[in-house]
Parts: structure tokens; sequence; C-alpha cells
């Protein structure tokens, strides 16, 4: 046997090895269980860990923006007509939010943190100026403090509605955008702060927010359970929430919202705990997406997160008055020093079509007013989200008050909000190259099948060719014997007699003469 011949039999051999190993590796899952094992080693809340420093300083910017509902017709709905609003904004704020105090507990299965925010207004992303444009809105200071004495006695609600009226305070206030949002100062609540020093004279919708925190956060390190990355364990030292009726509404579960474990499905719940609703909300999955390049799935609130209790049991406890309110709003006033604030998704996006038809300017739009989270599935890591939330006023009659007597418990909406983040190019490279090696490693079995078959695929044309040619030179070789078989060899004829020739050849031969 020669030795190309040796070669190529060689080569099949070994492609037929190959497909043996890679479908051996296949069916062991070894490359899958070594590249799961080492992203779940790698995505975990410790020091040295690939996510740790991103976690800490998150490198993608977010982005605030506030959109205000200026109401057009103030006298006409106290009058009893419908209210009429336009929308304004967005007012856009850069937000920054590292972690500080960063500190490991309890043998370092947990890691406690502050989130402080910082706000910085970016013009070239915004409508106007916040400094100069105004907004006619509800006179949310007057509300809270006629909600806060709707149970006193007539005795005490008459002096402080006689005060009200003599200092000009209406059911309605118009003031800039950036005094409703980083605070003023509120002449009814100056004149009740020198009767009670407790009460803020200002008031504002982000007031003491620029540089503050929401408390003390213990998220679990995810180093014993992958499934436990980035959950919250206790919120300002709390595992569970006093605010509500039920164990169940005060439970704080999931992340925050800024970290989830590696390997999403489709089936699974991502409970999401936000301090801003004072509860936990759960999120499922909507559809695939894809941002800049790298797969997502996107995840996202359904309707029965918001229902009323009587259409989903598990809301029961959000519940704390008599009359309770229809789907798609919540009613927050427990958690807001009182005020009757209630927070829904923007446009009543998801409510009760009452709440949209009881305001004229309102139209929810699923694209632009839901809440999603666009997650990685294979490392967890947001590549895009928007939370997007709606600030309400309950404006209800309160006895003793006659600015409220014609109010008849309308949801008013003030202002909305859409926090965003997308992931940034150098974070969605680095994402991308993760990506890219998981999926080589991972496809390691497929890769040597292939090339076991391509090797063997090339080996069988190399025999078939390399036999195809032995049979075309042993036809050659037949052919030249057969030849050599078939040659006939015709005798020379004899010439005719010549008289002159049968005595042989005489060279100068003379007869003698005698």
């Amino acid at each position: 046997m020669s030795r190309s011949s040796c070669a190529v039999y060689a080569s099949a051999i070994i492609s037929v090895h190959l497909i043996i190993i890679g479908i051996a590796l296949l069916v062991a899952g070894v490359f899958q269980t070594l590249i799961n094992d080492r992203l779940k080693g790698e995505i975990t809340l410790t020091e040295g860990s690939k996510v740790f420093g991103t976690w800490k300083n998150p490198p993608p910017p977010v982005f605030m923006e506030f959109f205000f509902f200026n109401v057009t017709n103030p006298d006409e709905f106290l009058a009893g007509a419908k209210p009429r609003v336009t929308h304004m904004g967005p007012y856009t704020y850069r937000e920054y939010r590292p972690k500080a105090n960063v500190t490991f507990v309890e043998n370092g299965t947990k890691v406690s943190a502050l989130t402080p925010k910082t706000f910085v207004f970016v013009p070239e992303m915004s409508a106007g100026d916040p400094r100069v444009d105004s907004v006619t809105t509800v006179n949310i200071p007057a509300v809270a403090v006629m909600n806060k004495l709707k149970d006193s006695s007539f005795f005490v609600k008459t002096p402080i509605a006689m005060f009200m009226n003599s200092i000009g305070t209406t059911m309605f206030m118009t003031h800039t955008v950036d005094e409703l949002l980083w605070g003023f100062k509120d002449p009814l609540l100056s004149r009740l702060s020198k009767i009670k020093p407790e009460v803020d004279e200002y008031f504002g919708l982000m007031l003491n927010k620029n540089g503050s925190h929401d408390g003390e956060f213990v998220y679990l390190t995810g180093e014993q359970s992958y499934l436990e990355y980035g959950r919250i364990d206790t919120w300002k030292g709390q595992k569970l929430m006093t605010f509500w009726g039920t164990n169940q509404s005060n439970m704080i579960n999931g992340t925050d919202g800024s970290a989830f474990h590696p390997f999403l499905t489709k089936e699974e719940r991502l409970d999401v705990f936000t301090a801003d609703l004072c509860r936990s909300i759960y999120m499922l999955f909507e559809k695939e997406v894809e941002v800049k390049g790298i797969p997502a799935y996107r995840y996202t609130p359904p309707r029965d997160v918001l229902a009323s209790g009587e259409n989903n049991p598990e809301n029961k406890g959000f519940c704390l008055d008599k009359k309770c309110l229809d789907d798609g709003v919540l009613n927050v006033a427990v958690c807001r020093k009182g005020a009757p604030v209630v927070v829904s998704f923007p446009h009543f996006h998801l409510g009760d079509q009452k709440y949209v038809d009881a305001i004229e300017g309102l139209k929810p739009i699923h694209d632009q007013h839901q809440t999603f989270l666009d997650l990685n599935p294979t490392t967890g890591v947001p590549v895009r989200a928007c939370k997007r939330a709606q600030i309400n006023i309950l404006l209800e009659r309160v006895h003793g008050f006659p600015m409220t007597k014609m109010l008849n418990g309308t949801i008013f909406p003030i202002i909305f909000l859409n926090e965003s983040v997308t992931i940034d190019d150098a974070s969605a490279a680095r994402l991308h190259k993760l990506l890219s090696i998981a999926t080589i490693v991972a496809n390691f079995p497929f890769i040597l099948i292939a090339l076991g078959v391509v090797l063997f695929l090339i080996s069988i044309l190399l025999i078939i060719r390399s036999r195809q040619r032995k049979r075309e030179v042993k036809r050659f070789d037949f052919a030249g014997t057969t030849a050599k078989k078939d040659t006939s060899y015709s005798p020379v004829s004899a010439k005719a007699d010549d008289p002159a020739e049968k005595n042989g050849s005489f060279i100068g031969l003379t007869p003698v003469k005698s």
C-alpha cells in the first residue's frame, strides 16, 4: 500500500474518531456544563468577579425624563367639567448612581450598599428650559393638608379652611418645572410649620432626592447559588415591610432591577422590588429582541401586577381603605406621609378605561408607556431598560373644605417618569466577546462532529478517486498486452530463382585455359 493510500485511510479513521468523540461530548454535556459553571462562578457579587466593578459603578448612562400634565381648564373642572391636560416634556436629567458604603457581611455571603442618585440636567435632550417653563397642576400641598384632616372634627377643619382661603390657597397652582421638581417654599406649609415644626415648609416632587438614597439594601452575592445573585435580603434592615395589609403584600421579592441571575428562561417570573412603589412587582417574558447585536429577552409587568384585589387576590393587601381602587392604580399614601398619591403606568396603561376616559388628553400606547427589561438570557445582564411610572393625586370631596365640593374621586395625573438605560458600546463589545467564547465552547462538540464529517467525506472522495485511477491504469495495461498478442508476422516471400545466384557469388573468377 502506498503512502498516499495510508494517509487517506488514516484520515478516514481520524474522522470517525472525531465524530464519535463529538457525539460523546455532546451527550455528556461536558463543555456546556463547563461554560455554565464558569459563568456561574464569574457572575457573583464578590471581589474580583467580572461583574462586581460594573455593579458598584454602572458604566451605561442612565437618563431620567420628566413629562408634566399641564391643566388647561382648572376653573371649568372645579365647576364640574372634565379636566383637560396637555403634555409637556421631556425634561431630561443624566442620573449618576454609583454604589456607596459597599460592605461584605455574614462571612461574605451578603453585601450591603447604598445607592445615592445625582441628577444633572441635559438641555440637548430636553423640550425646554425647566427654569422658565411653567406648569399648572394640582395644588398638592393643599390637597395633602385637607386629606390629613378629613377625619378631624368640624372645629378643627373650619379654622384651617378659613385660613387657607385668607392666604389665597386654591385647588390648582402654577410653578416652573424646576420648582415643581426640586422644591419651592409653599405659603400654606410655611404657616403650618410655625405651628408644627415637623412640617417641611418646602414642597417638590423630587425634593431632597438629588444626592439622596432610598436606604440600605443587603444583597445576596450569588456565590452559594447562582439563582440568588443580586437578590435583596433586607431593605432598611427589614425582611418584610409594614406598610400593607398582608405578609404577601409586604414581602421584599427579587432584585432591585439592576442585576439578574444568568441562564434566564422564557417561562420564569422575574420579581423586582421598587422603593418608589413601596412594593414588589413581577415581570413575564414578552418577546425576543436584539440590542446592539446582543440577543435579549424582553420582560414586562402583566396587567395582574396592578390589578385590583377583586381581580387578583394576591393584591388584596394593597387596599387599606374600605373603597378600593380599580385595575391599574395603586394608592401609596401609606408610604408618602399620608399624601393621597396614586401611582400607575403612564396614561393609565394597563388600567381601567374609566381612568383614561375621566381626563381629556390621555392616550395609553403600549410601546411608549410600558415598563420593560431587555436581558441577555445567558448572562442576565440588562442591555436596555425603561422604568415608567406616573404620579397621580386622588381628588375627592373633603367635608369642611368648600373648594372640594365638586370633586368626585378623580385620579388626576401630575407627572410621569421614564428612567431608561441602554448598554454602552464598550460594555456591549465585552459582552459580545464573552458570548462568542461561550458559544464556541458550548458548541465545541458540534465543531468536532462537523470537522469529522467533512474529513470523512473528503477521505471517501479520495478513496473513490484512488480506486478510479487504479482501474484506469489496469485498463491501459490490459489494452497494451492484447495488442502484442494479436500482432501477426508475415514471412518474406522468396524471390524467383536467379540462375546467377545458384552457384553462389564469384568474385574475379576466370576460367583457366589448358
